[in-house]
C-alpha cells in the first residue's frame, strides 16, 4: 500500500469517526425522546375517569369485584344484579382545580334483572374570557361542563355468575362550543368456589370518538391579506381533531380475610389497563363493624405507576335502617401527590 493511499484511508477513519461522534448523541437523544412517549392526554371526555363512590375511592378505587348498589353502574354494571332492594344514590366531590363533580343514580330489581339510570356531571367554576387583543379580559365569563346520562341493565345468569351492561350519552361544552357521542360498558361478576373469592372484570367508554364544535370555531378570515379589492370578511371554520373515549378494561379480585357476626374484613385489589396511560394497580380493603353498621375503610391507587398523582385514600361509613328504608352515609379523603387533597359524600337510600 503507497502512502497516498494509506493517507487517504487514515482520512477517511478521522471523517467516520468525527461523523460518528455527531450522530451517536444525537441517535441516543432521539431514541430516549421515543421512549418517554406516554399515551396521556390522547383522549376526550376525560372526566369519564374522574373516580364515583365515597366507598370505591376510599378504598383506593379496588372495588371492580365487590362493588354493588347503584355506584356500579360507574365501576361494574354487573354489580347491579347483587341488588335485592331498590336504592337512590347521590355522590358529591370537589374536585382538582375546585372542579364541581356529581352523580346521582337509582336502581331498582324487577322480575328480568336490575334497572338504574344515572347521571354523572361535572362543572368548572367561571373564567374570565380573554384574547390576544385583550389578554386582560373582555368583561364576558365563560365555564365548561361535560355530563354523562347512563341506563344499565343487569342480572344473575347462575347462583354464582352476573353480567350487566350499560349505554350511555356523553356531551360536552366549552363556552358555546360543544360535542357529543355515545358509549357502551360491560361487565361481570363471578363468585368462585374458593372461600367465596369474588372476581369482577369489566370494559367501559368504548364508543364514539368525539370532536368539538361551535359557534367559538367561527373566524373571519382575509384569504389573501396582501391584495386590495378583495373581500377581507369571509367567514370560516376551524375544524378541530377526533378523540377517542378513555377506554378502560378492569379485572379484580375480593374476598373476605375475616368473616364473623360482627366483624368482617374485605380486601380488594384492581389491575387497570386504561387506553389513555400505562397499567397499573389499586388495592383496598374495608372493615366492617357490628353487622355493617360502622365502616372503616383505606387504600391506595395507581401502584406501579409513574408520575402518578393519586396516593392514598382514607374513608368511613355508616349503616342504619329506619324502616322501611335503609341510609348509608359514606365519607372519603383522597390524597394528591400535586393537587390539593379531594372530599366525597355519597348518600344512599335503599328502599
Amino acid at each position: 500500500m503507497n502512502s497516498t493511499h494509506t493517507s487517504s484511508v487514515v482520512r477517511l477513519a478521522a471523517l467516520l469517526l468525527v461523523v460518528g461522534s455527531i450522530i451517536t448523541p444525537a441517535a441516543a437523544q432521539y431514541d430516549n425522546t421515543t421512549r418517554t412517549v406516554t399515551k396521556r392526554g390522547t383522549t376526550a371526555a376525560d372526566f369519564l375517569n374522574i373516580p364515583i363512590g365515597a366507598r370505591a375511592t376510599s378504598m383506593g378505587n379496588a372495588i371492580t369485584a365487590s362493588i354493588s348498589g347503584p355506584a356500579a353502574m360507574y365501576w361494574n354494571p354487573s354489580g347491579l344484579a347483587q341488588m335485592r332492594e331498590g336504592a337512590f344514590l347521590a355522590d358529591y366531590a370537589t374536585w382538582l382545580a375546585e372542579i364541581d363533580v356529581s352523580f346521582v343514580a337509582v336502581a331498582v330489581p324487577t322480575a328480568v334483572g336490575t334497572v338504574g339510570i344515572g347521571l354523572t356531571s361535572m362543572v368548572t367554576p367561571d373564567m374570565e374570557v380573554t384574547t390576544v387583543d385583550q389578554q386582560d379580559g373582555t368583561g364576558e365569563r365563560f365555564n365548561a361542563s361535560s355530563f354523562a346520562l347512563a341506563l344499565s341493565y343487569a342480572r344473575p345468569l347462575t347462583d354464582r355468575f352476573a353480567i350487566g351492561g350499560s349505554v350511555k350519552v356523553i356531551g360536552e361544552r366549552i363556552w358555546h362550543s360543544t360535542s357529543s357521542g355515545v358509549a357502551f360498558d360491560i361487565g361481570t361478576q363471578f363468585v368462585t368456589p374458593f372461600k367465596d373469592v369474588r372476581l369482577g372484570a369489566s370494559i367501559t367508554n368504548f364508543g364514539s370518538k368525539l370532536q368539538i364544535g361551535g359557534d367559538d370555531l367561527l373566524v373571519v378570515v382575509d384569504i389573501d391579506p396582501n391584495a386590495e379589492g378583495n373581500n377581507e370578511s369571509n367567514r370560516a371554520r376551524f375544524n378541530t381533531d377526533r378523540f377517542d373515549l378513555p377506554l378502560t378494561m378492569r379485572i379484580g379480585l375480593a374476598g373476605e380475610a375475616i368473616q364473623t357476626d360482627n366483624v368482617r374484613l374485605t380486601i380488594g385489589i384492581d389491575a387497570l389497563n386504561p387506553n389513555n396511560s400505562e397499567q397499573f394497580v389499586n388495592v383496598g380493603a374495608e372493615l366492617g363493624l357490628r353487622g355493617d353498621l360502622i365502616m372503616l375503610r383505606a387504600g391506595m391507587s395507581e401502584l406501579f405507576l409513574q408520575d402518578s398523582i393519586r396516593s392514598y385514600s382514607l374513608g368511613a361509613g355508616l349503616r342504619y335502617r329506619f324502616a322501611p328504608l335503609i341510609f348509608s352515609l359514606d365519607y372519603s379523603y383522597e390524597v394528591q401527590d400535586f393537587f390539593a387533597d379531594v372530599n366525597r359524600f355519597t348518600l344512599t337510600v335503599g328502599f
